[in-house]
């Protein structure tokens, strides 16, 4: 069967298409930026289309030509795309596709996402649900429970980052909230066996391990399996973490946001024996998941730089904002010695001025809307080297100041960098 699958690039998805290619599908990956995916997935025949602007039936119909089965594994979980994402894109797909002669259409959609849950993202999850039902098309909806893997995203990239938190484990409220997780290898076999199978036709299904956990026992599990000693919780009363989700939601890809924690209050325990009977296979657990695969140096790099990626973001922000205010308002005197070391007329010194804090503003402005960190910190780079050799060649004495105020923009250069690595989360 040629398989398409929308959110290719994703942590789901490139499991999906992985499993889907050793059970012997022809797979067509949708991804919003190639990337370097057509290198990594040389197998794969990889389409470019930004979901949020691809609502009209006319955008699919000649994608889907030769297309017998469509996986939907894409999503956000906040933003202004999320209703074009999980509603009218798929709608318009659903209309390609039946145009196309697509024989079945697997959702992927989350088992938090329910009626009762009042976030726009469980509504905009419902309504797209429902809109395949009323498609006309062969439906099976998967509602997963938290999805781990070898890697992480998401939600087991937070719990990886509490996790590996040093002296306590923060705790929302009492931790008791229930997860069924399962592996990512695991719901991608489930993809393999509905994808083209009349049995699963209009069903909908909770893939889930075979355990139930609280959050707690998935802190202290993840905690203990990272090597990071006996697990310390702090607890952290829900107002505090309402608020805490509430500056995420403002800063817009922090690790905390309300819709995050809202889903994770509403429970994500599901019927193990039910989907395990349902699927003829039952997933393995956590446990021996962990037990399986130890972790390693970079598991705990990752772990540890959780949180510490979006403070290196606010701290360039913060640089950059600071160095604007004191450019405008306190470096009369300095500027005018470079001015005069370069040997350019004294007016120069105002419009440098101005304009290197007008810089520094544009620059904090980019760091903190570039949610994958290149050119933010290309340009970042480029500014600091050009500060510094400027300031060297018209002062070069500076850097005999004992503060070292040019020398400090070298461990500066090396966090830009840093935050360059691992500012993308994808």
């Amino acid at each position: 069967m040629r398989v398409m699958v929308l959110g290719a690039g994703g942590f789901i998805g490139r499991h999906v298409m992985v499993a889907l290619l050793a059970a012997g599908h022809d797979v067509v990956g949708v991804v919003r930026t190639m990337a370097d995916l057509p290198a990594a997935f040389p197998q794969i025949r990889f389409e470019q289309v930004d979901l949020a602007d691809a609502t009209d039936a006319q955008d699919w119909r000649a994608l889907l030509q030769g297309v017998d089965c469509v996986v939907n594994a894409a999503g956000v979980l906040r933003g202004r795309q999320m209703e074009a994402i999980h509603v009218a894109m798929p709608t318009a797909l659903y209309d390609g596709a039946i145009r196309a002669g697509v024989r079945q259409i697997i959702l992927i959609s989350a088992i938090s996402a329910r009626d009762d849950v009042y976030t726009d993202y469980a509504r905009s999850k419902c309504a797209g649900e429902e809109a395949l039902r009323a498609s006309g098309l062969a439906w099976t909806i998967l509602r997963p429970s938290l999805v781990y893997g070898d890697g992480s995203y998401g939600g087991t990239s937070l719990i990886r980052g509490m996790a590996g938190l040093p002296f306590v484990t923060p705790l929302p409220g009492d931790g008791r909230f229930a997860f069924t997780p399962i592996h990512v290898r695991d719901l991608a076999q489930g993809v393999v066996r509905v994808c083209g199978n009349p049995v699963f036709y209009d069903r909908t299904l909770e893939p889930v391990g075979p355990n139930t956990y609280s959050l707690r026992d998935l802190l202290g599990r993840y905690r203990a399996w990272l090597g990071f000693g006996r697990t310390r919780f702090l607890a952290i009363p829900m107002p505090l973490m309402r608020g805490l989700g509430r500056l995420g939601d403002v800063a817009g890809d922090g690790p905390i946001a309300t819709n995050s924690l809202v889903q994770l209050v509403a429970g994500n325990a599901g019927d193990s024996a039910a989907y395990a009977k349902a699927i003829g296979r039952r997933p393995r657990s956590l446990d021996d998941a962990l037990l399986a695969r130890p972790a390693q140096v970079q598991d705990r790099w990752h772990a540890r730089l959780f949180f510490l990626a979006p403070a290196i973001k606010a701290m360039l922000v913060l640089l950059w904002l600071v160095s604007a205010w004191l450019g405008l308002f306190h470096a009369q005197e300095e500027t005018q010695r470079v001015v005069a070391g370069l040997g350019m007329p004294q007016g120069a010194a105002l419009p440098l001025r101005v304009g290197s804090s007008l810089a520094d503003i544009a620059v904090a402005a980019l760091v903190v809307l570039d949610r994958r960190a290149r050119w933010s910190t290309m340009i970042q780079i480029a500014l600091v080297v050009a500060y510094t050799f400027t300031i060297s060649l018209a002062t070069p004495l500076v850097w005999l100041d004992p503060l070292g105020p040019l020398f400090k923009n070298l461990p500066i250069l090396l966090l830009i960098a840093t935050h360059g690595a691992i500012g993308d989360r994808r």
